[in-house]
């Protein structure tokens, strides 16, 4: 959620002509986030969130913008995309694809308590099983394959000890492949800023633009290691056990799964490690950027290798 292209007031009401939400009355750019162009859009009718899409084709957006649609229309608490008069969801602004979803209420948290892990727990949970029939399919295209082509290039710009954490990390993981797991769509992404509350309800999960078919356990993975880890990388247990008594209220991990955690957890510090060093090194140019520190994931990968985590059954 960045803002990489421009768009002018003009452009935008041309833009909104093709939808009856009403007039512009205004527009601002969003800063938080690193992929897409996303912008605050008010009408004489409501609120909206603006995407543009700086690197996914329009060929690959009618999976995220469908998978939105069906999770908010089975009570997953999230944003539907707007039709335009012709019922697409999908457009093109500024030589971008585009679309607008409604803008949710609530803020993010930057401090979760237990009872905001438990919430997002079961929403995600309850995620995992209504989108056990929806019918798209997508590669993730930050797995494995993904971590061996980053590692080769960032591996001349980081330090010894860091090359050496990186290239023991990548042999493990490729030793331990999890193809056995329930698989499913996942969100992948499901970091705190990612996620709305008012107070402790939790009144939306926004983003979806990394979601794809992957293993469910590592979306939990994902969202652990950020909504209950502590400042030093440690993993907070009592966050930790709330959100995932919470998520099995919904759907109950398998014996396979709880022996699988500790694996699941180190390979998704692993994911966000890489992601973060590659836009430290290489940044994207942007009118409005915001990079995340690398080390926040170094920290919690070093832990999530020292530290096995256990699932109680």
């Amino acid at each position: 959620m960045s803002v990489y292209t421009t768009v002018s007031e003009q452009a935008l009401t041309e833009f909104l002509q093709d939808y009856a939400i009403g007039d512009l009355v205004s527009l601002s750019g969003i800063s938080d986030g690193i992929e897409n162009t996303n912008y605050f859009v008010e009408t004489t009718q409501g609120k909206y969130v603006l995407t543009l899409f700086e690197a996914l084709s329009a060929e690959e957006l009618p999976f995220f913008l469908d998978l939105m649609a069906h999770l908010n229309e089975h009570q997953v608490p999230s944003a539907h995309p707007i039709a335009d008069n012709d019922r697409h969801y999908l457009k093109a602004l500024c030589g971008k694809p585009a679309a607008l979803v409604q803008r949710l209420t609530g803020k993010s948290v930057l401090e979760p308590n237990n009872t905001q892990c438990a919430a997002l727990g079961r929403a995600l949970g309850h995620a995992h099983v209504v989108t056990s029939n929806f019918t798209g399919i997508r590669t993730n295209r930050r797995g494995p394959h993904w971590w061996q082509q980053t590692a080769e290039k960032l591996l001349p710009h980081l330090s010894t000890a860091q090359k050496k954490l990186l290239e023991d990390e990548l042999a493990f993981q490729t030793e331990h492949r999890n193809d056995n797991l329930p698989r499913g769509t996942i969100h992948a992404d499901l970091f705190r800023d990612n996620a709305l509350f008012d107070d402790d309800m939790l009144t939306g999960i926004i983003d979806f633009y990394y979601a794809c078919t992957d293993v469910l356990l590592y979306d939990v993975a994902v969202t652990v290691n950020d909504w209950c880890t502590n400042n030093d990388g440690s993993l907070n247990a009592e966050r930790c056990g709330h959100f995932l008594q919470a998520y099995q209220k919904e759907r109950t991990l398998s014996d396979a799964e709880k022996a699988d955690w500790p694996l699941m957890l180190r390979a998704a510090a692993l994911r966000f490690w890489l992601s973060r060093l590659q836009d430290k090194h290489f940044p994207r140019e942007g009118e409005m950027t915001h990079i995340k520190d690398p080390q926040v994931f170094e920290d919690i990968l070093t832990d999530r290798r020292v530290n096995i985590a256990q699932i109680a059954n």
